[in-house]
This record gives structure tokens, sequence and C-alpha cells, in this order.
């Protein structure tokens, strides 16, 4: 028996894709970020559904992950948006794999090797307009843009900033940003390629899509259900396990390790094959629920390694085998990874992306 497995729906995708595609002017590109093993749900077949869907720009953290896109995408642009080692230059290129520049000093030592190499190295700068983190700081760029453009090894084809908070009800952190962010772009050359759009940005702040729009999290599904928002987006990912034992307990009856959960009354529980090793948040402990039946029954007890614990009620006429859903949908009624960030304090992004990349994926079209 299967523990545990995910599936994955891409003609959801396809249409997160065509609703984002629908709502932004054609000049503008989708690239679609695409790192941390597509948020968890599997970066090959989900960049391979995205370009079938007219995406041709994406964007990892690591030139690992930008190979493993190329070997199904040979035409896309890849973008790493994390810091490219200098001795990784000759692969990128090979490959057509744009890294970022991350700062001047970061700038200088991917020139120098793409002049030992004998090759011109295309480039996006990074500009920090608030964030904190990589990127030339955005009253800098006037300078740094002298001594990088000084080098004939490299050639700066795009520009991107990343938000650090993009708040509809109050923006002015936000438009600040943007704020920086055109003051550096006076500085470059013209024709660059201009990104800072986060998946909110595009959803709120139309005049700041540029020439594209970076969007990660709303077209996994989450985060553009606001009515006020451009566009509209579902959820595709769906996580399930099966139940592999019931027993009737007594009221009094202590659940789980150190006993954290008593029952009230005579009941069922069922034990799932699934825990906090396959990425199901110990935090859900007495607090979360599952689908069974087209019911919802609670957690109890704590989220063990392997297996967690629920109550089915003295009613539910569940049985072994039976398959439990932790996020998803089943007979009306759904659990999304929204309501399980919520639970455990958390954002979405977490519980996605915690899911064991060793549990199967199972992906529809």
């Amino acid at each position: 028996m299967t523990h545990s497995w995910v599936e994955i729906d891409l003609g959801r995708l396809k249409a997160n894709v065509r609703a984002l595609r629908r709502s932004i002017p054609d000049e503008v590109s989708i690239v679609f970020v695409v790192k941390a093993n597509a948020y968890g749900h599997g970066i090959q077949p989900v960049g391979r559904a995205a370009s079938e869907a007219g995406i041709n720009w994406f964007a990892v953290a690591y030139l690992e992950e930008a190979l493993l896109l190329r070997e199904v995408l040979p035409d896309a642009n890849i973008l790493v948006i994390g810091v490219l080692e200098p001795g990784d230059v000759k692969t990128a290129h090979e490959n057509r794999i744009l890294p970022i520049i991350a700062n001047r000093e970061h700038g200088a030592l991917l020139a120098a090797a793409a002049g030992t190499l004998g090759i011109t190295l295309s480039a996006h700068l990074k500009v920090d307009t608030g964030m904190g983190r990589l990127g030339v700081q955005w009253d800098e760029v006037e300078s740094a843009a002298t001594e990088l453009k000084a080098y004939p090894d490299l050639r700066l084809s795009g520009v991107c900033s990343h938000f650090a908070a993009v708040n509809p009800e109050s923006p002015d952190g936000a438009l600040e940003q943007v704020r920086k962010f055109n003051h550096a772009l006076k500085f470059l050359p013209a024709g660059m390629f201009r990104h800072i759009s986060s998946s909110r940005a595009a959803l709120y702040f139309p005049e700041w899509d540029f020439d594209g729009v970076r969007q990660g999290i709303v077209l996994y599904g989450y985060g553009a259900d606001n009515p006020a928002g451009r566009f509209h987006t579902l959820p595709i990912l769906q996580w399930k396990t099966r139940v592999v034992q019931i027993k009737r307990v007594p009221a009094g009856y202590s659940v789980g390790y150190v006993g954290t959960h008593i029952t009230e009354y005579p009941t069922r529980i069922a034990t799932l094959a699934v825990g906090y090793a396959d990425g199901y948040n110990r935090a859900l402990s007495n607090r979360g629920d599952v689908l069974i039946r087209g019911r919802r029954c609670a957690v109890v007890g704590r989220v063990s390694m392997n297996w967690l614990t629920v109550d089915l009620g003295p009613d539910l006429n569940a049985e072994v085998g039976d398959e439990a859903v932790l996020i998803g949908e089943q007979a009306g009624d759904a659990i999304w990874a929204s309501e399980l960030s919520r639970i455990c304090r958390t954002i979405p992004y977490e519980i996605l992306t915690s899911i064991n990349a060793s549990i199967e994926r199972r992906y529809h079209k």
C-alpha cells in the first residue's frame, strides 16, 4: 500500500497561467518561479506544462535547478536568481542560462571567469531597493553600472529587484521600492529586460509590470482569491494518504505520545500512514483536520514521525484502506495549504515545500 502521495493538476496549472495571461498586457512576459522543485510540485513536469501554456521565462534559485529545467525546455529563458559561482560560468553559458549579478564584486568574478573562457556572459543586474538581501544598493547603481559595463566579457541584458512587502491597503513601502528601482534604471542601458513585480504586486499594481512579472505562489493557486485582484487562480496540489488501522476506544482513552489527547466519548481512532518525516507539520497535532469519506476528522494526539491519528467519531463508516485528504478536496469540502499555514503560524510556501521530495507525485492533465 502506498503510504502517501501527491496529485498535481497540470490542467488547473494551465488555467492559472491563462488567467494571469489574460490580465496583463501582451508585451509583458510571465517569469514563472519554479525554484525549490517548483515549490514542491516537481520542476520538470510543471515546467513542461507551463511552457505548453505559453510561458517562456523561468526563474530558479540554483544552477542545478536550471539544468533540470533545461533538460525538458531546450528553448526557454532560464534565470538563476541565486548567486552563481564563477566556476559554474562555463556550464551556465553552454546551457544558455542567465545568472543575476548579486553585487559589484560578484559581477567582477563572473566577468573574470567569462574572460578566461573567452566568452561573453549575459546577466541580469539585481538591485536592492529595500529587501536587504541580494543586490547592488539602489543608490550605488550609477557607479556599479560604470564598472560592470567596462567589462568586455559581461553583458547586462536585464535588471530586477524584489519587494520586501506589497500591501494594497498601505503600499507606501512598495511604492518607495519602485521609486528606487526607477532611479536605478536611469543609469542602465536602454532595452534591458526589467522585472520587479511579485505575485501580490502583479495582482494589484499593473503599473509595476515593466517588461515581465515574476510569479510564484499565485500560479500554484494561492493568494489570488481576492475579488479586488486582477486575476483568480486555484490550488493545483493535493496530498493524500490511507487509513491503515481503525480501533474503537472508550471515553478517557489516551492517544499519542505523552497523552496529549484524551477522548471525551467512545469513538473510533484511525491511524494514517503519514507523519512529520513526510512533511506533515507537527504543529498540526491536536489542531489540524483531514478529510475522510467527505467528513472533516480532527487530528488527535501528536503527529509522529511516520503516522498520525484522527478521530473518526462513533458513527463514520470508514474502513482500512480509505483515502484521507491532507491537502485538497473531497465531497465538496476542502483543506488547502493556506488553512494549514494559519494553524502552523507560517505561510503556504513552507507547507508546500516541506512535503518530502521522495513522496510520489502523480500528474493529471
